[in-house]
């Protein structure tokens, strides 16, 4: 069981490399146009996108999303630059599933990345199901422990695991069993999809049983069933039949709306620039979470993820200057700069 895990972290990897398309590229906030102001009063430089979260700081309200982790030396690297990157520039960074530190502990390494971000926000992972399969306050205590976590991530993936080939499907009870965590874990848990969107039932579920942080991962960015597809070799085509099933993330925002008041949204899925992040705010969103984009330059060196950031950075500004808007607050579910909607 341990190496088909670690495995299939560096298949995932490969699966997205190798075909372009498993990013559907959905461009759903293309749809949303926003309202320019020719006179936005403001000093370009005196735009403050800074944030807090999780009790900490921010420069922007960048997450990385969660991508990956095992043993295997790409992986370790992957994660060191994302680390050392989102340190040296002030955003969030979430790890991806830490399941596999508990079946092969030589991928504890790629998880242990306080040393490289000692101050930033640092998001651990675990998938839900699995407190159906043995996990429990142990194993989810232990990753926070292993990446000195601020939160942790219990993620959804029922499409994921239903194409997958060894796929685990029982989500039976799930949430009372999210719930026992939540009220035992010495940080907050984070609920998570992975790509096909909360819906506001999933949001009511989750906050009966004390969530408070949810993560929506709507559909049109990176599709975890056409990757989940190149695995199987029975000649099924079921990944690629659900490929764009759920919900489109400025949808999952928007239906979210009732619970703004009460929880903390983060936005991620298909988000692909600074202005998809400032419409996101604009939907509710305290947090933008993006993965896709930073995989090559996590490869190559922390200097490309960097540069890769200051770039989103830079149109999350321009945006708000644009907008006429000085601070995060003043644009977090400020809908009436939405122009139209196609």
């Amino acid at each position: 069981m341990s190496d088909q895990i670690n495995d299939r972290k560096i298949e995932h990897i490969r699966a997205i490399e190798n075909d372009p398309a498993t990013d559907r590229d959905g461009r759903y906030f293309d749809r949303i146009h926003l309202t320019h102001r020719a006179l936005p009063d403001l000093d370009l430089a005196a735009v403050d996108p800074a944030v807090e979260f999780l009790g900490k700081r921010l420069s922007f309200p960048l997450l990385i999303s969660s991508m990956t982790g095992g043993d295997h030396e790409l992986v370790r690297k992957i994660n060191r630059h994302l680390a050392e990157a989102a340190e040296q520039c002030g955003v969030a960074l979430a790890v991806g599933s830490q399941r596999v530190m508990f079946d092969q502990p030589a991928a504890r390494a790629s998880f242990e990345l306080r040393q490289f971000a000692p101050s930033t926000v640092l998001i651990g992972n675990v998938g839900a199901v699995q407190l159906n399969y043995g996990f429990g306050i142990e194993q989810c205590q232990a990753a926070v422990d292993c990446l000195k976590a601020d939160g942790l991530y219990l993620h959804l993936n029922p499409l994921q695991e239903a194409i997958q080939p060894e796929g685990d499907t029982n989500f039976a009870g799930i949430a009372q069993r999210i719930g026992e965590i939540t009220q035992s874990l010495s940080v907050p848990v984070l609920l998570k999809e992975v790509g096909s969107g909360l819906s506001s039932e999933d949001i009511a579920a989750g906050y009966a049983q004390g969530v408070r942080h949810f993560d929506v991962a709507g559909t049109g960015g990176t599709s975890w069933s056409r990757i989940e597809h190149h695995r199987r070799n029975d000649g099924s085509d079921i990944g690629l039949r659900f490929q764009d099933w759920g919900l489109p993330t400025p949808l999952a925002l928007k239906r979210a709306e009732p619970w703004l008041e009460r929880i903390n949204l983060i936005a991620s899925g298909g988000l692909r620039d600074g202005l998809d992040m400032a419409k996101s705010v604009i939907l509710g969103a305290s947090l933008c979470g993006l993965a896709a984009p930073f995989l090559r330059p996590a490869a190559e060196s922390t200097e490309a993820v960097i540069a890769e950031i200051e770039r989103l950075k830079r149109e999350f500004v321009t945006a708000m200057f644009l907008l006429g808007v000085a601070d995060v607050a003043s644009l977090r579910n400020n809908r009436a700069l939405i122009l139209d909607e196609r």
